[in-house]
């Protein structure tokens, strides 16, 4: 009389998966930001356009966003969102686009 574990088959199918899925996030070198900030990411921590629009910087290209002092942006944005500097809001969402992309 032995014991009979059934779903062994699911579970290493899906650690095959989560292994394509690694191999694969492993090989990326960068991430566009919509990718990175997307519409969920955005509605569920602040409303980025929201954001801009209020704000007193003008954004009209990547170039201008980028010439936003760091400071005064990681004010704005602690004042604007639940974090408390723009890295905060990176790692954040670096971190939820690593979850979807190994599918967890």
């Amino acid at each position: 009389m032995g014991i009979k574990i059934k779903g062994f088959d699911k579970l290493q199918k899906q650690l095959k998966q989560l292994e394509r899925n690694a191999k694969e996030l492993e090989q990326t070198t960068s991430v566009s930001f919509a990718e990175l900030f997307t519409d969920s990411f955005m509605k569920t921590h602040t409303s980025f356009d929201e954001m801009l629009d209020k704000s007193k910087f003008t954004v009209e290209t990547s170039e201008d966003f980028k010439a936003i002092p760091d400071d005064e942006w990681d004010i704005y944005v602690k004042s604007n969102t639940e974090f408390n500097t723009w890295q905060d809001m990176i790692d954040q969402a670096t971190e939820e686009y690593i979850v979807r992309k190994l599918d967890l």
